[in-house]
């Protein structure tokens, strides 16, 4: 069965927005709006519209491509959903008119390519869009295999009174995939979010950015700029265009 880049936004759309919930929207939004300078903007893997709403708000030109008609939806009829220009495609090959002086691509999306392939596309993707001394900003985990036994691994991602949201995953070290379906227990009952992730390693990530004529400018360990070290679990990444 060939990648369907609309299939995780049919999935999730409707509670998409409550799965993200705890994550760090104003730090992130804050270090793109640095890494723009005066912009413009392009999200891979917009969504809807989580980190591009409050970018447009801050005064940015802001456009956006993702794989999700559904999601889509969503953002365009949020305030200021207007101001976002979407076009709905792969993010890995989708080009639209402009250059812009940030592409990003956060929250593990560079994950749900499906090989390495269409990873290296993406880079040469985001690469094709900028200026010169443009950025490319990648928001990624650090793979973990020994936290799996006998290649299965169950966690509690969250609890609380309302929510309890954990996950189930398999990997294949082999092949760098790794199979997960998010359980998430309500009052309205149980939602089955499945997805899959072909991951990389941040040097592999570096060598896609080198074969896209990029290099790379900061790693830190969060949208804080902690320090990058052997303990880091994920890590935020900027590429930079040459400007020669």
């Amino acid at each position: 069965m060939g990648f369907d880049p609309s299939a995780y936004g049919r999935a999730i759309a409707d509670i998409y927005d409550a799965t993200v919930e705890d994550l760090p929207t104003d730090a992130t939004v804050e270090q793109l709006h640095q890494l723009a300078g005066d912009g413009p903007v392009l999200e891979f893997g917009v969504g809807t519209g989580r980190l591009a709403l409050p970018l447009a708000a801050r005064g940015l030109t802001v456009a956006g491509i993702d794989g999700s008609p559904d999601m889509v939806e969503l953002l365009r009829a949020k305030p200021g959903g207007e101001r976002v220009s979407v076009t709905v495609g792969d993010f890995a090959t989708t080009r639209v008119e402009g250059s812009f002086s940030l592409v990003a691509l956060t929250t593990n999306t560079i994950f749900a390519l499906p090989s390495q392939d269409a990873q290296v596309d993406c880079f040469r993707n985001a690469a094709a869009h900028l200026r010169a001394g443009g950025r490319f900003v990648v928001e990624a985990w650090v793979p973990d295999p020994a936290a799996f036994r006998r290649g299965a691994a169950l966690r509690l991602l969250s609890l609380s009174e309302d929510v309890v949201l954990a996950e189930a995953a398999r990997i294949s070290p082999a092949e760098q995939f790794m199979r997960t379906t998010k359980v998430r227990l309500t009052s309205d009952g149980v939602r089955l979010l499945p997805a899959d992730h072909r991951y990389a390693w941040p040097a592999e990530l570096d060598l896609m950015a080198r074969l896209a004529g990029m290099e790379r400018e900061h790693r830190w360990a969060d949208w804080h700029r902690t320090p990058f070290g052997d303990d880091s679990r994920a890590h935020v990444t900027v590429y930079r265009k040459p400007t020669t």
